[in-house]
Parts: C-alpha cells; sequence; structure tokens
C-alpha cells in the first residue's frame, strides 16, 4: 500500500513538533512493513525513507496526489467539501471547538479524544523508541521535570512548579524560561527550580534520563501527551491531573492523577518501579503498534467502511480544567 501522508509543518521535526514526530516515526514503521510512503509537507523537507513532495498553496488537493497513491492521511482538516478519487482521513491531533464538525473520517489520538467529539475511531500515538537510545535505569537525578510549551497556559507549568515548592522537590523545566512575558509578567526566583527552554534532540534526552518523574498538572482535556510516554519510556513516573487521555496514558503503577496541588506534593516521595514504566512505553506506545492499529483504520477505508457514523463534533469545552492549590 502506498499512503500519502499531507501535513502542514515540515519534516523532519527538530524541537517539540509532536505530529511532525508521530507521521516520521508512523511513515518509518509503515515502510519497515513493506509499504510505501510518501509526505506531502512545505518546501525544504526531506526524508530518507519516503518520496517528499512540496505543497503548493495556488493548486487544490485532488492535483497533488501522485497516480499511485492508495490512500491520503491528512493530519488537519482539508475542507468538509473535499471529494477524492480515493480513500482518505485525518488525524485530529488536538481539541476541537465546541460545536466543530469535522469529516466523517477522523480518526482521533485517544479514547478519551474520540469521545469529547461524540466519536469511538481512535489510534493511540506511539513513538520509534530506537531513536531515543538505551535506558540506563539504575541511574537517578535529584530533580523532577515538566516537559511542554510553558507558554501554553494549559500546561500549567506553574502548577507543576508550585507542587515541586510545596513538596520541597527539585524542578527542570523544559519547554520554558525564568523569565517569561507571554503570560503577563512571570519570574521564577526560586533556585530549586531551572530552566532548560525549549530543547530537542540528544539535549532532551540527556535531561530526560535519570529524571525522578513528570510532573504534568494540566488544565485541559490532554488529546494524547507525547511528553508522558517520553517520560515512561525513561523510567519516569508521571504525577498529572486526570483530565483528557491521562488516565489512558497512566495506570496506578506509573504515577499518581489528582487535580490537588497538595496530594500531588505528597506523591513526589511514593517510590514507584521505574521498569515498570519504562516496560509500558516499550509495548504499549510504539510506532509499531501505532502503525498496525493504523493499517486496520487503512482497511477498513479501503474496503468503503466509514470511520464513523455521523460527522465527529466536539461536546465540552476542554478548558480551562479545577486545579486545586488547596485541599477542599
Amino acid at each position: 500500500m502506498h499512503i500519502l501522508f499531507v501535513n502542514r509543518a515540515s519534516i523532519p521535526v527538530f524541537a517539540y513538533g509532536g505530529t511532525e514526530r508521530v507521521i516520521w516515526d508512523l511513515g518509518r514503521a509503515l515502510v519497515d512493513m513493506g509499504h510505501r510512503v510518501s509526505y506531502l509537507v512545505p518546501e525544504g523537507s526531506s526524508c530518507p525513507f519516503g518520496q517528499v513532495l512540496p505543497i503548493d498553496d495556488k493548486k487544490d488537493w485532488a492535483s497533488q496526489i501522485p497516480d499511485d497513491v492508495d490512500l491520503v492521511h491528512f493530519q488537519f482538516n482539508p475542507g468538509m467539501d473535499l471529494k477524492l478519487d480515493l480513500p482518505w482521513l485525518m488525524t485530529q491531533h488536538g481539541n476541537s471547538q465546541v460545536g466543530e464538525t469535522l469529516p466523517l473520517n477522523t480518526v482521533f489520538v485517544s479514547r478519551n479524544h474520540a469521545q469529547r467529539h461524540g466519536s469511538a475511531s481512535h489510534v493511540l500515538n506511539g513513538l520509534d523508541w530506537r531513536a531515543y537510545g538505551p535506558v540506563d535505569l539504575s541511574v537517578t537525578k535529584d530533580s523532577f521535570h515538566f516537559l511542554g510549551k510553558a507558554s501554553w497556559r494549559v500546561k500549567n507549568v506553574q502548577g507543576a512548579i508550585d507542587t515541586c515548592l510545596l513538596g520541597h522537590q527539585q524542578l527542570m523545566v523544559l519547554g520554558g524560561h525564568r523569565l517569561n512575558f507571554q503570560r503577563g509578567f512571570r519570574y521564577t526566583w526560586s533556585r530549586r527550580i531551572q530552566f532548560a527552554g525549549m530543547v530537542g534532540g540528544q539535549t532532551k534526552l540527556d535531561l530526560l534520563q535519570g529524571s525522578r518523574g513528570l510532573v504534568f498538572p494540566v488544565r485541559w482535556h490532554e488529546p494524547f501527551g507525547l511528553a508522558v510516554i517520553e517520560s515512561l519510556y525513561f523510567g519516569c513516573p508521571v504525577f498529572a491531573t486526570p483530565y483528557g487521555a491521562l488516565p489512558e496514558l497512566v495506570p496506578p503503577e506509573c504515577g499518581v492523577l489528582s487535580n490537588e496541588k497538595a496530594a500531588l506534593a505528597q506523591a513526589l516521595t511514593k517510590p514507584f518501579d521505574r521498569q515498570a514504566c519504562h516496560d509500558r512505553a516499550v509495548t504499549l506506545f510504539s510506532a509499531a503498534r501505532m502503525a498496525q492499529d493504523y493499517l486496520h483504520v487503512y482497511q477498513q477505508l479501503m474496503q468503503g467502511t466509514p470511520l464513523n457514523p455521523v460527522n465527529p463534533c466536539m461536546t465540552e469545552a476542554a478548558s480551562p480544567l479545577p486545579w486545586h492549590q488547596h485541599r477542599r
């Protein structure tokens, strides 16, 4: 099968790029299984295992699809009125607006994400752990970490900071800076809290290696959470709010979920089996497993069966959700 991925961001990704990382690893896994992949992405992209075609915004989608493609996989909504002569689907990676209608053949990135759109069609994200290298689970640093775009208010980096300060723990913020003007004015005075900025590649992997755990008190329904499975891969338990996909990713043996700062702060001293966290990431959240699940979806479409009986539509607001600074 020849699958064409369409996305509006360049590949490969060098820093954050959640969607780009997922479709890169998905494409590589499909090639490993004997399929062919191509990418219709912005000019300047490159890929060693698939053909790269530059998007031309002056042309319609149909005219940019090679004749030998069997199925088109969009990573954004290409338009509710799009009609192609071959099967196509879209993955909804983020949270929609309440009342926003999506294409009939939309797949979501977690069970909760799908349910909140009135759908059951979902494929859990996975990553190619070969790119992350071996993990030494015997190494343990003194600090926990936060991983995400700290400028996004829903990621609640201040909640992560406050949780670690209450628990008398150190925190490394990956994805933010000590001085932040994007949310008005915020300066973190405590030297217990360190900041690494937006990091990627080996720098990020080195920082994750040996961390005591991920502190992730998001205030929205997380569609999936790549930061969570990356942390689990490095043997890090997860201390987060119970929103969105997080209960699907983090069982009790791999972390604690609560929307109360005091409960998460207390949990930071709880011992966890780092091997169990690592094994969960490798077993359940691999690119190979994701590719196999998407192949089932592709085959369903090739057989002419739609992914949803009606157009999915967001039924509830994804944010803001409660974060309790004090015990109720």
